[in-house]
């Protein structure tokens, strides 16, 4: 059998990962690239045949793991697209925004190019449309946890609860070549961490019984510890309360899927507490955290304990305000006084967040308050390592706002769970690892951390497009 790195290969976004069974071919995750160096794969094509590809088998929801969908079925893709059910809405969700938000992107640049006469490295269209989604939606396949599904030729999946966002999972596929040989892949997906809101702990794979030849482990956060989730709300309150003590606003860039949801959660613990001032308005600007905040609602087999408790005396957060429309967002513009702006998308690349920097980041009472990883050349990454001038929609804008960072929010596992999790798979050593979804530093130093646990397992970090023989 053959496994295939064609995406998220020290790097972390653009998640692609094929196989070929001899029988059965295969994608884990089709996700859209992010890094500004990188964007050339996006437009670029798939470097294996769309029409050849039987299935599809998506671990999440976010745009680097579902976000290249579209394109996939503009390339000829026929099969179906396996997801729980909770990430097929929130994906379906995704991906229509992102269609949107390239449409108008698309636009604004035919505009800007035909007025400045200059041409940018892509083409100035959108990558897909709304049509494309509907076209690539109607894929899906909803499947349960921790329930086999066979799929035919010999390929058998299972999804298990990764605890990262909501219907998030990590894949067990057993294959079946034609000369009858089985083999067990293990697919991480992105991982959770535990003790998190909302959401239950990351399952390990506890099948003592299940021998595994391959598996395939996310390292985002395989260089570092993160500081323990226990100070996030104390981080939280102190950048908020010092903000607001200066009649300042927090502009929070929030991810509409998972961070966007955590927030309230968070805020709504901190106000009941009495740690926040309850009169300072909260602003949700961002539909497509509103819808997803809905589908949350719909998905409470995904919640721990304690989130279904607090589920259970209804609604909270009586300051909260949440805006769908572009002329409600418009109107934060001419806001007085403080408060708290939560805007996507997370990593300040697109939507209305943009808008909200470009309107704040250079008056010093304000902060801006990121809350998780920003991928390398994004704007989030650009603001957060301090340059003091950033270019926002064609123009250089001064920094001028303090720029803050929750540590410990982020909703992928660090280095000791990362190895927690690959310790904990019950039948021992798998035959091969390969470490993949991490920038290179993290990526390698993961790899060495693996293999310096004396077991069999050949470890490798892959570079983008090789194969390999399982």
């Amino acid at each position: 059998m053959k496994i295939r790195f064609i995406g998220a290969n020290e790097n972390v976004t653009g998640a692609r990962t094929f196989v070929d069974t001899g029988a059965f071919r295969f994608l884990v995750d089709c996700g859209m690239v992010q890094e500004r160096a990188l964007l050339d794969r996006n437009w670029s094509p798939c470097l294996e045949n769309p029409t050849t590809i039987d299935a599809v088998f998506l671990t999440h929801a976010h745009l680097d793991h579902c976000g290249w969908l579209p394109r996939l079925g503009k390339g000829g893709f026929t099969g179906k697209i396996y997801a729980t059910a909770a990430t097929v809405e929130l994906a379906k969700l995704i991906l229509y925004d992102s269609a949107h938000i390239q449409e108008e992107d698309a636009l604004f640049k035919q505009k800007r190019h035909a007025k400045e006469k200059r041409k940018g490295p892509h083409p100035v269209v959108p990558l897909y449309t709304k049509d494309d989604v509907d076209d690539i939606v109607a894929h899906f396949v909803p499947v349960a946890y921790n329930k086999p599904c066979d799929l035919g030729h010999g390929v058998q999946i299972t999804f298990y609860d990764a605890g990262h966002v909501l219907g998030s999972a990590f894949i067990e596929v057993a294959c079946q070549s034609p000369e009858g040989v089985t083999k067990r892949f293990l697919f991480s997906g992105d991982l959770g961490r535990g003790n998190r809101p909302i959401l239950r702990d990351p399952e390990l794979f506890s099948h003592a019984d299940k021998p595994v030849d391959c598996v395939v482990i996310e390292s985002t956060y395989g260089d570092r510890v993160s500081d323990p989730i226990e100070t996030v709300d104390r981080q939280l309150a102190d950048i908020i309360n010092k903000t607001v003590a200066r009649h300042g606003k927090v502009i929070m860039p929030v991810f509409a899927v998972e961070r966007a949801q955590e927030m309230l959660y968070r805020l709504d613990g901190l106000q009941e507490s009495g740690t926040l001032d309850a009169s300072v308005p909260i602003f949700l600007d961002s539909p497509m955290a509103v819808e997803a905040t809905m589908i949350f609602k719909r998905h409470k087999e995904c919640f721990d304990e304690e989130t279904m408790k607090r589920a259970a005396q209804g609604g909270r957060l009586s300051n909260l305000s949440l805006l769908k429309t572009s002329d409600e967002s418009r109107t934060l513009n001419n806001l007085r006084g403080p408060a708290i702006i939560m805007s996507s998308a997370g990593m300040c690349n697109a939507g209305r967040i943009k808008h909200h920097l470009a309107n704040h980041i250079g008056n010093k009472a304000n902060t801006i308050c990121f809350l998780g990883y920003q991928a390398a050349g994004t704007l989030g990454r650009i603001i957060a390592e301090g340059n003091k001038s950033v270019r926002i929609f064609g123009q250089n804008r001064k920094v001028k706002a303090e720029i803050a960072s929750v540590r410990g929010i982020s909703g992928h596992a660090d280095q000791k769970q990362l190895l927690a999790w690959f310790d904990g798979i019950a039948s021992g050593a798998p035959k091969h690892a390969f470490v993949i979804h991490g920038e290179q530093k993290a990526a390698r130093t993961l790899a060495n951390l693996i293999r310096q646990r004396g077991q069999q397992t050949q470890v490798t970090v892959p570079e983008y497009g090789q194969t390999f023989e399982i």
